[in-house]
């Protein structure tokens, strides 16, 4: 007999979702250092909001734990972060329209004229709509400010999510602003979607539970390599192309 094919699977293929089973060491190490609070040398950067509100309290951080020199990722207590949408970038193709609800969306994403070389000029910028990238690093006048350049972190290198029992790769293309709160967590509406599923997200609707593990990785070889499809017409096809480099970069996570 042959497997039943769910609504919810050709759903995916038709708009070019595609997502990883969660690798054993992966799994091993979101289990273990998602207990406890940040805490001495590991945490590099505290002080940041999971999300905005009057009664939010800043607990998250930017953290090495277990894997100092080699990623960064988000922590806060017993947890990690939630999943706001961000639909900066190209804005010429709307995709589906979901983008449509978002009240805040830029032009442009933080490093727009890297995407330009890197892409030899095949795309402006990066499509929240194609592209997966990770929101990471953070500016605000007079509050906590986090530059993962510092710590080795390259623009556009290849980042791993582990959202809703799947890993997706993506690219870190963005910061948080300087116009609210230093609020952590959040992922192009592709990247999201990929997670969630159409229904679920919209420009103006994440995924509220703090179990998302955003992780960067520090070095020139976490860069997506000449094989990159920066012009790629839907999320699977530039998601395929930096799977090599992700799926070596998720080995360090022991």
């Amino acid at each position: 007999m042959k497997p039943a094919i769910t609504l919810l699977a050709i759903l995916a293929a038709a708009q070019g979702i595609t997502a990883l089973k969660v690798p054993q060491n992966v799994r091993d190490f979101y289990q273990r250092v998602k207990v406890g609070r940040c805490e001495g040398s590991d945490k590099l950067k505290g002080g940041f909001f999971d999300r905005s509100g009057k009664n939010e309290k800043a607990q998250w951080s930017y953290y090495q734990k277990s894997v100092a020199g080699q990623a960064i990722f988000l922590h806060g207590p017993n947890t990690f972060a939630n999943m706001d949408i961000d639909c900066d970038g190209d804005l010429s193709d709307p995709g589906d329209g979901r983008c449509g609800s978002s009240e805040d969306t830029q032009g442009q994403t933080a490093f727009v004229d890297q995407v330009r070389k890197v892409s030899k000029n095949k795309i402006k910028d990066l499509n929240a709509n194609i592209h997966p990238y990770v929101v990471f690093g953070d500016r605000e006048d007079g509050g906590p400010t986090f530059n993962p350049q510092k710590y080795g972190v390259k623009p556009l290198s290849v980042m791993a999510v582990v959202c809703g029992e799947k890993l997706i790769y993506g690219t870190w293309a963005d910061t948080n602003g300087d116009d609210g709160p230093p609020v952590v967590g959040e992922a192009s509406i592709s990247l999201a979607t990929a997670c969630y599923g159409t229904k679920a997200i919209n420009g103006n609707s994440g995924h509220d539970e703090s179990d998302v593990l955003y992780v960067a990785f520090t070095g020139e070889d976490a860069l997506p390599g000449p094989r990159t499809k920066w012009d790629a017409k839907n999320f699977k096809e530039f998601e395929d192309s930096i799977e090599e480099v992700g799926n070596r970069l998720i080995k360090r996570l022991k």
